[in-house]
């Protein structure tokens, strides 16, 4: 089975007509800007799924699929460092992650993990992709936008980094 079907029996597609969608999509800098037309032809490739509390979403060294946002509930990002879990970041509602993977399917650096009952919204390279050989424009928007945040996240840890060597 193709990686793109696993994700189709995990995740349910939403196809139109689930109002709060929008809103969400609107608030993610990946789409910051896109026209009304633009976010509902992204809304056509977003998946849904509830996670409970303590389940894992993806592991740490998983090849990366997507993108996930946070449209009700919270998650735990944990590095494993020294056999240990060391927490990197809790995130919560309209919050993202996992966005590197829309690039490529480089492994996970960090495992996510529902802190309580959460339903994310899901976006997979092979839809994105797929949707941006049919709207080349509208590829390009989301590319650039997500080149200027990954390229800001660099920097930061950049400026980080030099900190602590200083």
């Amino acid at each position: 089975m193709s990686e793109n079907g696993l994700l189709t029996l995990i995740f349910q597609k939403i196809r139109g007509g689930d109002g709060d969608v929008l809103p969400i999509l609107r608030t993610i800098p990946i789409f910051e800007g896109l026209s009304f037309t633009d976010l509902k032809k992204i809304e056509l490739v977003v998946h849904k799924r509830t996670f409970m509390p303590d389940e894992i979403i993806f592991h740490e060294k998983q090849p990366g699929a997507g993108v996930y946002i946070i449209r009700k509930g919270s998650v735990r990002l944990t590095k494993t460092v020294n056999e240990e879990k060391v927490r990197i970041s809790e995130l919560k509602d309209g919050e993202f992650f996992g966005e590197m993977s829309l690039l490529d399917e480089y492994p996970r650096s960090a495992e996510a993990k529902a802190i309580r009952k959460t339903e994310v919204l899901g976006i997979f390279r092979p839809d994105l992709f797929d949707l941006m050989e049919h709207n080349p424009k509208l590829g390009y928007r989301v590319l650039l936008r997500l080149s200027k945040i990954l390229v800001g996240r660099l920097r930061e840890t950049t400026e980080k980094t030099l900190k602590q060597i200083e």
